[in-house]
């Protein structure tokens, strides 16, 4: 089975073909952080018509780079939710209205599931069962995995997620957008130790997150430091502020295994790509004697590959799930493990 995979719910337009048996064909991929760097965050409206005008040049990119004609898709996945609406919108339509004038299924995929399966694509991928840490956007979760759409939410974020922790913690700092690789980077540059910061939630007893804290705890340190920061003293934050973040990351990691007795630990979405975090628990594999996997580096951030595999592997398992009536709706809000909200 061939499906073309669509991803639209933020601010990256990705299209892409995977093939059930041997793999990811290709796959195409536009971001719009140039855009968006001008106001420092994501503008909806401007991400909706960016992703109107990327989608059909990026399918041409897609057929052409794996050689194969569109009647040759068998069929058509994108994401339903969660997300922005108008974005959502500009994705289920171009995926709705391609499949009806192919005669081909569509299918609607939680995006966070497109994450959650995304290491499946990576050359060393892991087998079912295992633990997975979801760090993306605005969600922070750890699941227990049994299969594709057999989840259970282990624990997540109370307030702010740990990519929103880097996003903030980057404007204090005066850094660009987007701001967890620029934290990321200015941290490598800090001094263990200069600066310490608290872990939160750290012995909380259970596997929930809390980065709200963290955050401020970055805004008091920079109101305490003589301004302008000089450099130093912004890499001493950033690093104080990326080595909590992971310690926290790791602990409770650590703990999601210990108490699911599993030995495979699974890391996605875009703080999986952090050199830092891919470090401690690189280091805390060896140590602890379990096996961690993480996407390719190019499919840690929103991608169509994602959307593609985990459209064929819930048609492979449940074909009624696709739909030849091309009726649609979005939502913006949508706990993964529930059906999608009517």
């Amino acid at each position: 089975m061939l499906v073309l995979g669509i991803e639209s719910s933020c601010d990256e337009t990705g299209l892409a073909l995977y093939r059930q048996g041997s793999g990811l064909l290709s796959h195409a991929l536009h971001s719009q952080i140039d855009m968006h760097r001008e106001y420092g965050g994501v503008v909806p409206e401007l991400a909706s018509r960016d992703h109107i005008r990327r989608a059909l040049p990026l399918l041409e990119t897609v057929l052409a780079a794996a050689g194969v004609q569109a009647a040759e898709i068998d069929a058509v996945a994108y994401t339903a939710g969660p997300g922005l609406a108008g974005a959502l919108l500009v994705g289920a339509s171009v995926a709705n209205g391609l499949a009806f004038a192919w005669g081909k299924p569509v299918i609607g995929i939680h995006h966070l599931e497109g994450h959650l399966l995304s290491p499946l694509l990576a050359q060393r991928a892991p087998a079912f069962p295992f633990v997975a840490l979801l760090v993306s956007g605005g969600h922070t979760q750890l699941m227990r995995v049994q299969d594709v759409g057999e989840y259970e939410i282990l624990g997540e974020t109370l307030d702010d997620a740990a990519g929103e922790a880097f996003d903030k913690t980057a404007k204090l700092l005066g850094l660009g957008y987007p701001g967890g690789p620029a934290v990321s980077a200015l941290a490598a540059r800090g001094r263990p130790g200069a600066v310490v910061l608290p872990r939160p939630m750290l012995h909380s007893g259970d596997l929930d997150f809390s980065f709200s804290g963290l955050k401020t705890a970055v805004l008091t340190q920079v109101r305490r430091l003589a301004e302008p920061l000089d450099e130093q003293a912004r890499a001493d934050i950033a690093r104080a502020f990326v080595d909590a973040a992971v310690d926290v990351l790791v602990a409770k990691s650590l703990t999601a295994l210990k108490r699911t007795g599993m030995k495979r630990l699974v890391v996605a979405g875009g703080v999986g790509a952090n050199a830092q975090l891919r470090a401690a628990l690189d280091a805390a594999a060896t140590r602890r004697g379990f096996a961690v996997f993480y996407p390719e580096l190019d499919l840690c951030t929103d991608n169509g590959a994602m959307i593609a595999l985990a459209g064929a592997l819930r048609i492979a398992r449940w074909p009624e799930q696709a739909r030849h009536d091309y009726r649609f709706s979005v939502s913006p809000r949508w706990e993964l493990g529930q059906p999608q909200p009517a």
